[in-house]
């Protein structure tokens, strides 16, 4: 235990100290992956769980409430708000867990979310109660974390918007995040 935190503390200083005042830690902090991360803090994958935050454009990998490592990522075309129906382009809000996680053809790997879930269903039967979607409206599906199509990674690094309504990362990210994936994994998106 002692050890772990001192290991903790050795790269909470090296992080800090590489970010010379800047306040953004993901441009700066050193680049180990999350194996070696998890490794060297002797954490298990189980005890994990990812945090998305729309606003900040960030994926969290968090350990308990303690932030492991953070990647930059981009949503659907429609950011703002939570996704009420298919095709409206936002990303979900919400709590959810891993459904199944798989290499992709298109953007290197899949995670695959379990949207829709009760609650998702539940505001989207109200959306069609207040009028705020069509009545005829269905509510979409297939919302995963996955990788950019090749050559185009700066889709990222530019914060543009392309998906439907997934989570995306850089491939050598969603690559780095993948080999901590498990089924039923917890996953927060939050505004």
């Amino acid at each position: 235990m002692r050890y772990n935190l001192y290991l903790l503390f050795i790269f909470s200083l090296l992080l800090i100290l590489s970010c010379k005042n800047d306040h953004n830690l993901e441009k700066k902090a050193p680049d180990i992956s999350l194996m070696e991360v998890l490794n060297n803090l002797e954490y298990k994958s189980k005890d994990l769980h990812i945090l998305i935050d729309k606003s900040d454009y960030e994926l969290s990998v968090l350990h308990n409430d303690q932030i492991i490592k953070t990647y930059p990522v981009v949503l659907g075309t429609n950011p703002v708000d939570d996704k009420l129906m298919e095709g409206d382009r936002r990303t979900p809000e919400g709590h959810f867990k891993v459904r199944d996680f798989y290499p992709h053809k298109n953007w290197s790997k899949f995670i695959w979310i379990d949207y829709p879930t009760e609650e998702s269903y539940k505001n989207h039967e109200n959306a069609k109660q207040n009028g705020s979607i069509p009545a005829d409206a269905t509510i979409g599906g297939e919302i995963g974390i996955h990788g950019t199509p090749p050559n185009k990674e700066s889709l990222i690094e530019n914060k543009i918007n392309w998906t439907w309504g997934c989570i995306s990362m850089t491939n050598s990210d969603v690559n780095d995040l993948y080999k901590i994936i498990y089924i039923d994994m917890e996953i927060v998106i939050q505004d």
